[in-house]
């Protein structure tokens, strides 16, 4: 009766929600922008481009989450740092989004060098309880299905909320954690290959961070694609992945597309190389 129930509502998730890819525990998957426009005035929706391209024109309701407005350089003088959980949660707050608010974060991939899978990132290291979804395609899918754009800002006023902040530490990862704990993960350098050739974390394996989307509308790879790029570079897909950039905007997007295959639970190192050069490892 049990493994009954289980079944029917996993059958019923896939009929209401499309493509769905639960992951342990998380509700993260991707949506077509045909499924958001049917469906918007169910979901908050973030745009992780510059908030100078979201001025230009965004999804009508959509706000401004750009990870270039939510880090900052900490007080080791660590660059790309991502605030602090409380600060969030009241930005994420007067934003009207709660810990169960359903949400989807699009971005374009290269003007927001990931950012998309940042604010997913983020969102899920925050504790977030409710749907996360990636907008297939990002705003190239959007324009290209003739969908409207709007120049005009939420008004917000009285619409703030409580965010109740329950850290996952489990997708996350630190430098003091690579130096303890290097040896038995796999470490993969999603910068360019400039970045790889100047300096990088012993033991890291470089693959560029644009080889995990496709396409004019830069898609996420699908799930067998995923896998064969692991495993290319002899990259064990059961093993303990953490994958790391200059401070952990490009990696996010990694780490995204690698949840979104089904994989074993990775981690993104927040922080990335900035981090590890101010930690005194190189």
């Amino acid at each position: 009766m049990k493994w009954t129930k289980v079944l029917c509502f996993s059958l019923l998730i896939i009929v209401l929600g499309g493509f769905f890819t639960p992951v342990m525990g998380y509700d993260l998957a991707v949506t077509e922008p045909s499924e958001l426009k049917g469906n918007i005035s169910n979901w908050v929706i973030l745009d992780a481009r510059p908030k100078s391209e979201w001025q230009k024109g965004h999804i009508p309701g959509a706000e401004s989450f750009s990870w270039e407005n939510y880090t900052r350089t900490d007080e080791n003088n660590i660059r790309y740092r991502i605030w602090p959980p409380k600060k969030l949660s009241v930005a994420l707050g007067n934003m009207g989004i709660h810990e169960k608010s359903p949400v989807v974060v699009y971005g374009d991939a290269d003007e927001s060098w990931g950012g998309e899978g940042w604010a997913c990132w983020v969102l899920l290291w925050i504790g977030h309880q409710g749907p996360v979804r990636l907008l297939n395609g990002g705003i190239q899918a959007w324009k290209r299905y003739g969908f409207p754009l709007t120049k005009i800002a939420n008004q917000r006023i009285g619409s703030q909320v409580s965010y109740t902040i329950r850290i996952r530490p489990e997708v996350r990862a630190t430098a003091s954690q690579i130096r303890k704990q290097g040896a038995a993960m796999r470490i993969v350098d999603t910068r360019s290959t400039l970045e790889w050739l100047v300096g990088r974390i012993p033991g890291s394996v470089h693959i560029t961070w644009k080889d995990f989307f496709s396409g004019k509308e830069r898609r996420p790879i699908n799930a067998a694609e995923m896998k064969m790029r692991l495993k290319s570079h002899r990259i064990d897909t059961d093993s303990s992945i953490v994958y790391y950039c200059t401070g952990g905007i490009r990696s996010a997007y990694v780490w995204l597309v690698h949840q979104l295959s089904g994989l074993p639970l990775a981690r993104n190192f927040e922080g990335g190389m900035e981090a590890w050069k101010r930690t005194g490892t190189r």
